[in-house]
């Protein structure tokens, strides 16, 4: 396996999700110390790849006030139903394979995130090549993150298969059918994936905010 590039990489922003824990809608929009989740993600993520899209479904004009420019191109599910992060990611394969033919990897990123780490595609992508595996995934504190993965293109058609054949939803029972590696973040002084679930996470999250200086 050769060593990756950024620009072989294609970043996909996964916003698919209902957000029933924070009462629907569009979790990436709500406000963290003035700034949507999605515009802190997006600039954490954008270095990190070549090409960007945001993975959500229904009309995208409701992201029309977010402040980035250029906007990530809105890109809905191609299986429908909502049928969780596997089918975000055999979208942005999709896409790939459609838009960018020399694009050989997929990286994916949950957008209620804001504190993710800014080297993350370049570890995922240097225990892939070390390890020669198909899917590298992040981790901390013992737990794995299977959102924050990146993901060989070569997987697509049986990734089509499992979605839209055999039904299924859980990302790991996917993953561990491939060679994994796994990467380890450190949680100090903030874990880079606490996610977003409810107000209640914001409150903490604005809390972490004053002493987070995005290493």
């Amino acid at each position: 396996m050769n060593k990756l590039n950024h620009s072989d990489i294609i970043g996909v922003l996964l916003a698919g999700g209902l957000s029933r824990r924070f009462g629907g809608g569009d979790k990436c929009l709500n406000v963290l110390a003035g700034r949507t989740l999605l515009e802190r993600v997006v600039e954490r993520v954008r270095p990190q790849v070549g090409a960007l899209i945001l993975n959500a479904s229904g009309d995208g004009s409701r992201f029309a006030d977010v402040r980035l420019e250029p906007m990530p191109e809105i890109v809905a599910d191609i299986a429908p139903g909502a049928l969780g992060p596997l089918a975000g990611v055999l979208t942005g394969m999709a896409w790939a394979r459609s838009h960018m033919r020399g694009a050989c990897w997929v990286a994916t990123f949950a957008t209620d995130a804001p504190f993710l780490p800014g080297d993350l595609v370049d570890r995922l992508s240097a225990a892939a090549h070390q390890q020669g595996a198909s899917i590298a995934i992040a981790s901390s504190s013992g737990r794995a993150h299977p959102v924050f993965a990146l993901w060989s293109m070569d997987l697509m058609d049986d990734l089509r298969v499992a979605v839209a054949e055999e039904g299924l939803r859980k990302v790991m029972t996917w993953v561990e059918r491939y060679p994994l590696a796994e990467v380890d973040f450190t949680a100090a002084p903030v874990d880079p994936f606490f996610n977003i679930n409810t107000p209640e996470d914001l409150a903490r999250a604005e809390q972490f905010i004053e002493g987070f200086h995005g290493d």
